[in-house]
């Protein structure tokens, strides 16, 4: 068996299977874990997400595409056009396909590999980030998940404190989770910024460049920054996935056993 981790497909299902072919991945043997945001921007998020489901030993932890498209399944997200979710929403399928999604973590580690979605924030260490993502994963399975995407897209604090509660805290472990970028090092959030390594804002870094974070020991797999382009400067231990797919760049799997790179182009 072969572990492969791949970045963000966002619905782009012939460039996976083109990916598929040149790692010759076994489906029956072949284990792929995924950055999460299986589906949105893509031309056939609905394939994808059938696919994924179909494999025996596939790993994928949720993105904010996904948690978006969930939020329209049970009638809360917000409709962005063009709408490429569309035949998600009125597929036979629908509803199991979104029972299987929801089920799916935040956080997976395995042999002192983590696999997130977009970040950690520099004061989490590795046990507190498995608690505060167990703690959104038993809502999201249990049977209240509604009020979780009812209450998804209100404002959140901008920083950590173990002594929120409530919604604000639920949607701020999200956020880290699914949307982080860059923070200070304290863990002060930065919304706004979707470009690359350069021209960062002031006091703010990437939140795998903050010194003494507590994840460092850690080999963090991630997407979600699709302007890295794979690059993060060289940080030891962090591997970012999503090279951009969906915009014509490329659609790329790393090998776990060696940490080797197979790209696809997306053009």
């Amino acid at each position: 068996m072969t572990d492969y981790v791949v970045g963000d497909i966002q619905g782009c299902f012939n460039a996976l299977m083109r990916l598929f072919d040149r790692i010759e991945f076994d489906t029956a043997r072949d284990r792929l874990w995924c950055t999460g945001d299986l589906v949105n921007r893509g031309p056939d998020s609905l394939a994808v997400l059938r696919f994924i489901k179909s494999l025996p030993h596939s790993v994928v932890v949720l993105g904010n595409h996904d948690l978006y498209l969930l939020a329209r399944i049970y009638g809360y997200g917000r409709i962005e056009l063009p709408d490429q979710l569309q035949n998600i929403l009125t597929a036979p399928d629908r509803d199991e396909l979104a029972d299987w999604l929801r089920q799916r973590p935040l956080l997976y580690s395995e042999a002192h590999h983590v696999l997130v979605h977009a970040g950690l924030p520099p004061q989490w260490d590795l046990q507190q980030a498995q608690t505060y993502a167990q703690e959104v994963e038993l809502i999201l399975r249990g049977d209240h998940y509604q009020q979780l995407f009812a209450h998804m897209y209100e404002p959140i604090p901008e920083i950590w404190d173990e002594q929120l509660h409530g919604w604000e805290r639920i949607n701020l472990i999200l956020y880290y989770f699914t949307q982080l970028r860059l923070c200070t090092r304290q863990g002060r959030i930065e919304r706004t910024h979707k470009a690359g390594l350069n021209q960062l804002p002031n006091n703010y870094l990437p939140w795998f460049k903050i010194p003494e974070r507590r994840s460092a020991a850690y080999k963090i797999l991630f997407g979600h920054w699709a302007a890295l382009l794979g690059d993060t400067n060289n940080t030891p231990n962090v591997y970012a996935l999503d090279t951009g797919c969906v915009w014509g760049n490329h659609l790329t799997a790393m090998r776990l056993t060696d940490h080797k790179r197979i790209s696809v182009s997306c053009v």
